[in-house]
């Protein structure tokens, strides 16, 4: 299935993109007639028809809607302290997109290594990654902000919230396995490399989070942030 994305579709005849028509057509060689599928990554997975196809303004006709295309039964949000290798949050938003997640927030927290990002840059990859994997959700991408005004901002949050932390004494630290509960709306916060400062944690136990390990191994930003994106998809399987 080769997969569009279109955020704004109105009406039965729509126009895609120039980046988008040009992978059709010149890409793709699709003709008219044609068979194609469009998301806007709101949940409608549209079958439609290629009725114009040139390479600059292809026009296309919506024969069938899906609403509410594999939604799924739970809400994850995970806030990470981006790294200072742009591209290891790049792999992990791609990885988490194709694994499924529905919001990200970046952090600038006490131990940050990167207090800017570029979210368009961002948006394409999780754009290029919805359509590889055929997700009608686009997930929400959040600039970055300080880390106190984050945590005051989740004070209205009804779901699970965990932050994941690691210190010299982990066992008392429960696994997300033991804390989460099947079909519930979850948000992880995942710290910077030299983690998140005793303040910061209290902070957020003070506002109602969990302190939470994913597992005995000592993990990059990146890698916790996938793995704790891959635990709460596996437990709700």
């Amino acid at each position: 299935m080769n997969l569009f994305y279109s955020p704004e579709i109105t009406s039965s005849l729509h126009t895609l993109s120039k980046d988008e028509s040009t992978h059709c057509v010149n890409v793709l060689r699709l003709k008219i007639g044609s068979a194609i599928h469009l998301t806007d990554g709101k949940g409608n997975l549209f079958h439609a028809i290629l009725i114009d196809d040139s390479p600059k303004c292809c026009i296309v006709e919506i024969k069938e809607t899906i609403h509410d295309y594999e939604k799924r039964n739970f809400n994850l949000h995970i806030a990470m302290a981006p790294t200072k290798n742009i591209s290891r949050v790049e792999w992990f938003m791609e990885k988490a997109t194709e694994i499924g997640i529905d919001e990200v927030s970046f952090l600038n927290c006490e131990h940050s290594e990167r207090t800017v990002i570029n979210t368009d840059r961002l948006n394409k990859i999780v754009t290029s990654a919805v359509k590889q994997s055929i997700k009608a959700y686009h997930p929400k991408l959040n600039t970055i902000v300080k880390f106190k005004d984050f945590i005051k901002s989740t004070k209205t949050y009804s779901g699970e919230k965990y932050i994941a932390y690691c210190d010299d004494d982990m066992s008392e630290r429960l696994s997300i396995k033991q804390c989460y509960k099947k079909k519930k709306d979850a948000l992880i916060l995942i710290g910077p490399e030299g983690d998140f400062s005793p303040k910061e944690v209290a902070l957020a136990i003070e506002n109602g989070f969990k302190i939470i390990t994913l597992g005995k191994a000592r993990l990059r930003t990146e890698t916790a942030a996938l793995v704790a994106c891959h635990s709460i998809n596996f437990l709700n399987e």
